[in-house]
Order: structure tokens, then C-alpha cells, then sequence
């Protein structure tokens, strides 16, 4: 299994960074929706540190077109 890095928290929206968006599509994810990647800490250059809390898509294959389609 190959794990994929996550992209920068920078690029991402509030709702990426929240969990309530897919983290690659940016689709909107369910209550019960979504694969959790678990939390992950940042420290920015300029401010305090921050947790963020990631989930993607239960379907890869639909999630990559909807990525590829961007």
C-alpha cells in the first residue's frame, strides 16, 4: 500500500482543513462519509501551531475523476 502525502495545509480550503471536504476533490463529506487521515499539527512560519484534521473520499476511483476533472 502506498501512502500518499498529503497536500500543504496552505493550499487547502477551511472546510479541506476541517474534515468536512475532501482533502483531494474537495468534495463535501458526510457526518459518517469519508476516510479519517487523522490529525496532523502544522507550525507556520508566522503565528502559533494548529491541529488540522484531513478525511478523503471512500471512493478513490470517483474521487480521482473528480480531481482529473478540476
Amino acid at each position: 500500500m502506498t501512502v500518499q502525502q498529503l497536500p500543504p495545509v496552505s493550499a487547502l480550503s477551511e472546510q479541506q482543513q476541517r474534515g468536512w471536504h475532501c482533502v483531494w476533490c474537495a468534495a463535501p463529506l458526510g457526518a459518517d462519509l469519508g476516510v479519517d487521515l487523522g490529525e496532523q499539527r502544522v507550525t507556520p512560519a508566522n503565528g502559533s501551531a494548529y491541529a488540522w484534521f484531513p478525511r478523503e473520499c471512500v471512493n478513490i476511483l470517483v474521487c480521482s475523476g473528480r480531481r482529473a476533472a478540476r
